[in-house]
């Protein structure tokens, strides 16, 4: 069981590696960055802090922050008041930051959806192994 953890944590970076090159080119394309990309998507489903996007992209709180600022300052993103800790705002999308995420997943589906289909992968596997590696990020948070 060792063994296959280690290889497991192998291939989600090996995963994160290919797609985030990927992702590169594909949030260019949009003129936009791939960190803008990826904070956009963080907060989509729920406000969070800096040190929250940090910790849930795998990144330094204070790179986060550069982003967050330039996203702020674009218009795609804004603070919220946070009732656990006044010094430590929320981040949630703007309307326009839903917008630019939208174009950018919209944008980039096609080649998502091909990719699935060559690899012969099923919705229901993606949520499955979703499923799994959320199991595991909560007991290593714990």
């Amino acid at each position: 069981m060792p063994d296959d953890y280690r290889l497991l944590i192998a291939d989600v970076y090996e995963l994160a590696g290919l797609s985030r090159r990927i992702s590169e080119r594909d949030a260019a394309e949009q003129h936009t960055t791939v960190a803008r990309w990826h904070v956009l998507s963080a907060v989509s489903e729920e406000p969070l802090t800096v040190p929250a996007i940090g910790r849930r992209l795998g990144l330094v709180r204070q790179a986060v922050q550069r982003v967050v600022d330039d996203l702020v300052e674009a218009g795609r993103l804004r603070a919220e008041p946070n009732p656990a800790h006044r010094r430590s705002p929320l981040f949630a999308c703007t309307p326009e930051g839903a917008r630019v995420l939208d174009r950018l997943w919209a944008a980039s589906e096609p080649r998502r959806r091909a990719t699935l289909a060559a690899a012969g992968v099923t919705a229901a596997e993606l949520a499955q192994a979703r499923a799994v590696l959320r199991r595991v990020i909560d007991a290593l948070g714990d």
